[in-house]
């Protein structure tokens, strides 16, 4: 592992690539940022739009099927109040309001024991078979009639004397199928509850609707109402014995909690939540009905919702997410070979002056540089290092001419040194020997000088005679003596003078 860092540290073209590629990943990197964070943003407005669309036509398709069997129920209703009295048409009209919009599977109609005087209530019922007959009857007297007006089918509407909707989960009929019911309370002239016509949508028909409005592969649209009862969803089974709340577990409550919330808050919008170890989104608004003359208005509190795995919202930006990534990663590797090669070609003549300077300082001063054909830095550099190398060499050479010469003068002079030494040894043994010459006749002529000093009257002519003799003759000796050292000491210096 130490070895890349040693090889980075002494390679300079690896190090400028790493330099040019970290500069341009930082550089990609904040552009791909930026990229990514606004895409990811209109990836997400888009599917706002989508399932906003989406719910807005899902909302219109459910509303034109509630107004449908609105308005046929209420044609029903209209052309049935003349024959009020007529306990045998009843079943007649009943029929044929099942008849007259497919979309209707089951119709009741009840009345009030007292409005036909009778004893238990009067109820007649149309239904429409799987093979797409009707069939109608009157429940006979031994039936649990009083059981059937107890539901909240027929009270709900009688206590408030308007249409309304109840939901699969609000409404307790024998029917079996998951379905919606419309509720039209039978009003007399004085505007008391008579009776009740009561209609049942299957909602398998609102989850056609539903099917079709689907945005994605994997997304589903579900309708909810006021208490989180569930009236359109893909899972049948959750329509009559779950509400959103219960199919949230514990572990996953946060989010998903928040999600449900959120939706039957009325608002419009979306929220993140998890489920099941699964991202979703849910777009949610509420569903509003359109106002039509002579519709009963009344508040459904329904919401409608898509719900989005996060999958099929981001699932194509998270691929071309991976893609830019994988490609930025070849791209800038394929850049850093690139550069390297490039760099590496670039810097061949700073290794040629690298290894030039190796040789010329193990002594190599004449080593040969080649012309640069740059004209760049490290041409210019090369010609300069080229121009130095030349310089040196003459110098070099120069100098060791200048050591050659100083070495043959240090070798003369040493000779010459040689010489004066042995001549100056020879003087002191000539002197010496002078010396010892002169000593003999000095110390006669001093013995002969005392013995004059000293001589008394008995000192004849002739000896006195003898001794100025030898006083003489030994001053002579050292006279020539002495003219002989002089001689040779001209000599010396005469020679010297003539070497100088």
């Amino acid at each position: 592992m130490l070895r890349v860092p040693k090889f980075i540290n002494k390679t300079l073209s690896v190090r400028l690539s790493l330099m040019v590629v970290s500069a341009m990943a930082i550089l990609l990197l904040g552009s791909l940022v930026v990229m990514l964070h606004f895409s990811r943003k209109t990836v997400k407005a888009e599917a706002l739009h989508k399932a906003t669309q989406t719910l807005e036509g899902a909302v219109l398709r459910i509303d034109n099927c509630l107004l449908s069997v609105e308005q046929a129920t209420g044609n029903i209703y209209f052309a049935m109040l003349p024959h009020l009295s007529q306990a045998e048409m009843i079943p007649v009209f009943c029929g044929k309001l099942v008849e007259a919009n497919p979309q209707i599977a089951f119709c009741t109609i009840a009345f009030e024991p007292s409005f036909y005087h009778a004893q238990r209530p009067f109820v007649a019922t149309a239904r429409r078979t799987p093979d797409g007959a009707v069939t109608t009857a009157v429940m006979p007297p031994s039936a649990p009639a009083d059981a059937m007006l107890q539901q909240p089918w027929y009270t709900r509407p009688m206590a408030s004397k308007k249409p309304l909707w109840l939901t699969p989960s609000e409404k307790m009929n024998t029917d079996t199928l998951p379905s919606i019911t419309f509720c039209l309370p039978i009003i007399n002239a004085s505007y008391e509850g008579i009776g009740v016509m009561a209609v049942d949508v299957p909602v398998g028909l609102f989850s056609q609707i539903v099917l079709e409005s689907k945005p994605s592969p994997n997304s589903y649209c579900t309708l909810l109402s006021g208490d989180g009862a569930y009236i359109v969803h893909p899972d049948s089974d959750k329509l009559l014995h779950h509400t959103v709340f219960s199919a949230i577990s514990v572990r996953e409550s946060t989010t998903a909690k928040d999600a449900a919330e959120a939706m039957l808050s009325g608002s419009t919008g979306y929220k993140p939540f998890r489920l099941n170890g699964t991202d979703y989104y849910v777009f949610f608004k509420p569903f509003e009905r359109i106002a039509v003359t002579g519709r009963a208005m009344e508040e459904l509190d329904w919401s409608v919702g898509i719900v989005y795995p996060e999958d099929d919202i981001f699932g194509d930006y998270n691929s071309l997410l991976n893609y830019v990534l994988a490609i930025a990663v070849v791209g800038l590797l394929l850049l850093f070979l690139f550069s390297r090669a490039i760099i590496h070609r670039q810097l061949l003549p700073l290794r040629l002056l690298t290894k030039s300077a190796q040789r010329i300082a193990k002594g190599n001063y004449s080593e040969i540089i080649p012309d640069s054909h740059q004209h760049d830095e490290i041409g210019r550099l090369q010609t300069h290092f080229k121009q130095m190398q030349q310089s040196l060499a003459a110098n070099i050479g120069e100098l060791e001419q200048l050591t050659a010469t100083l070495q043959k003068r240090c070798e003369d002079l040493h000779t010459a040194y040689e010489k004066a030494s042995r001549a100056n040894r020879m003087k002191t043994a000539f002197l010496h020997n002078m010396t010892d010459q002169m000593i003999g006749p000095a110390n006669v002529i001093e013995k002969d000088v005392t013995g004059l000093c000293h001589a008394n009257s008995s000192l004849g002519k002739d000896d006195a005679k003898r001794l100025t003799d030898d006083i003489l003759q030994n001053g002579d000796t050292i006279t020539k003596l002495l003219n002989n050292l002089l001689s040779l000491s001209e000599e010396e210096t005469g020679k010297e003078v003539s070497h100088d």
